[in-house]
């Protein structure tokens, strides 16, 4: 399983792009890669010769004064009325769809916490049909979905059995459109199946180590440019639960305010002493170090154990790239550890898809850890930690993940080795990099074309995650 988020939030709308092309796509058939492009070798898919690194800075405009005081005018009257039906649903003049608690557990704790699923119950769920809807076709640019009806304002549903289909694809994190159904791509995919199975059924510490395993490792590490690499069956628990292994009592993680969920837990996990940076802000983040540095743990001012900065490639709700550069010269000056994740930035952004640390040109070994996940620009599932022999060797007998986590399917296995070695051209052919640079045109393309029509848009210029301010709740839907 890859990352998920929360339902998106009423105030922004988040779009990723994927390696179609925007302006020109014709989908003959739903979910399949335009086999035109199979064998092309120039598609007109190469970078600009004028492109720099951050040649803009990223955008965080302010709504207008007018859109704000509705915005806050609307919310208001949201919760007014929340708080009112919640009035009716306590003396039962409205019915209750909400959990609770039996009437013979009266006297135990409550088991769920009423007041903090508010907005959730009152807001989310007159436009939840907009979320979370099945769909029955791959994540092309189009795809189908499933035709469904509440009875009850959307707090449950009825599939009708039949399909909306060619719907725009505006949420998918297939970058660069690995997930696809083109029977020569994944003729290696089935017999990978055929050979191995669909599972292995075993931890890799015990019967579970398969050959390709190895190979995909060996792979990793030459595309990022480092000693060892150590996979892992899923995006979430490759944060999660290696985290602990690194860091524990007495080491000091200095997080950024914007982490994804998956770090956060990991940190709490680890019982290491956890302090908060604000976003990208290179000053907050120097001088929580030097006072980590200069004044030690707390109360008895010993030096900590470990240092370690924890950050994103790209934040996957604002659509901003971390500021690298500035981070590892600091991570340089107070001899801290840096754990970069890159989730959404591994085969999204770089001229050759190598991530952040190829768009700033840093050498990888600046990276003291670094986390990817298989889930997005490879179109399978799973996760990575690649960095020096010695720091992976160890996280193999010291990481839950690894020890035991069932190890990663072998048709997912072999779905990203044949994606990874078509992005690095193993192949033979230049598809993979005409994938990454048609994403790197669809990304500054459309980020224009919102921006010429007048929507406020969060994130950096070659972010493929596009957040779209529309402020009042009425709009989103």
């Amino acid at each position: 399983m890859g990352r998920t988020t929360a339902p998106v939030p009423n105030e922004h709308l988040n779009v990723q792009l994927n390696g179609n092309n925007l302006k020109y796509a014709i989908c003959k058939e739903n979910g399949y890669y335009n086999k035109e492009q199979k064998n092309s070798t120039e598609n007109g898919a190469g970078p600009p010769s004028s492109q720099k690194r951050f040649q803009r800075p990223e955008s965080f405009e302010q709504a207008p004064m007018y859109v704000a005081v509705m915005t806050y005018l609307g919310f208001g009257i949201v919760t007014l009325f929340g708080y009112f039906r919640d009035f009716l649903r306590a003396v039962g003049l409205e019915k209750c769809h909400i959990a609770k608690e039996r009437e013979e557990q009266k006297d135990f704790v409550p088991l769920y916490q009423d007041f903090e699923n508010f907005y959730t119950r009152n807001l989310y769920m007159r436009v939840r049909d907009n979320w979370n809807r099945p769909i029955c076709s791959l994540p092309g640019p189009v795809f189908d979905v499933m035709e469904r009806v509440s009875p009850d304002y959307n707090w449950t549903f009825r599939l009708t059995g039949k399909t909306i289909d060619n719907v725009i694809n505006m949420g998918s994190y297939n970058y660069l459109g690995f997930a696809e159904n083109d029977a020569d791509f994944m003729k290696t995919v089935a017999d990978r199946t055929q050979q191995y199975g669909l599972g292995v059924c075993s931890t890799r510490q015990e019967m579970g180590n398969l050959v390709i395993h190895g190979e995909l490792e060996q792979l990793v590490a030459t595309f990022l440019g480092v000693e060892s690499s150590m996979a892992m069956g899923m995006g979430f628990a490759t944060n999660s639960m290696n985290i602990p292994a690194l860091v524990g009592k007495g080491c000091l993680i200095l997080s950024d305010e914007l982490n994804h969920t998956s770090l956060i837990l990991g940190a709490r996990l680890s019982g290491a002493t956890i302090r908060v940076f604000k976003h990208n802000n290179m000053q907050s983040l120097e001088r929580l170090l030097r006072e980590a540095v200069c004044s030690g743990q707390p109360r008895t001012h010993r030096p900590w154990k470990k240092i370690m900065i924890m950050v994103e490639g790209i934040y996957s709700m604002e659509g901003s790239v971390v500021r690298l550069p500035d981070i590892v010269a600091l991570k340089k000056k107070y001899k801290a550890y840096l754990y970069l994740d890159e989730a959404h930035s591994i085969g999204a952004v770089g001229p050759t898809g190598r991530g952040v640390t190829e768009l700033f040109g840093l050498d990888p070994s600046d990276i003291d850890v670094m986390m990817g996940t298989f889930t997005k620009s490879f179109g399978a599932a799973g996760g990575y930690i690649a960095g020096k022999k010695e720091l992976v060797d160890y996280l193999r007998s010291h990481s839950h993940s690894a020890v035991y986590a069932s190890a990663m399917s072998p048709p997912i296995t072999e779905q990203i080795l044949r994606a990874m070695k078509c992005i690095m051209g193993l192949d033979g052919t230049t598809v993979g990099q005409a994938r990454v640079h048609q994403l790197a045109e669809n990304t500054r393309y459309f980020r224009s074309r919102l921006q010429e029509m007048g929507f406020i848009i969060y994130g950096n210029d070659d972010s493929p995650v596009v957040p779209i301010l529309l402020y009042m709740p009425g709009k989103v839907v």
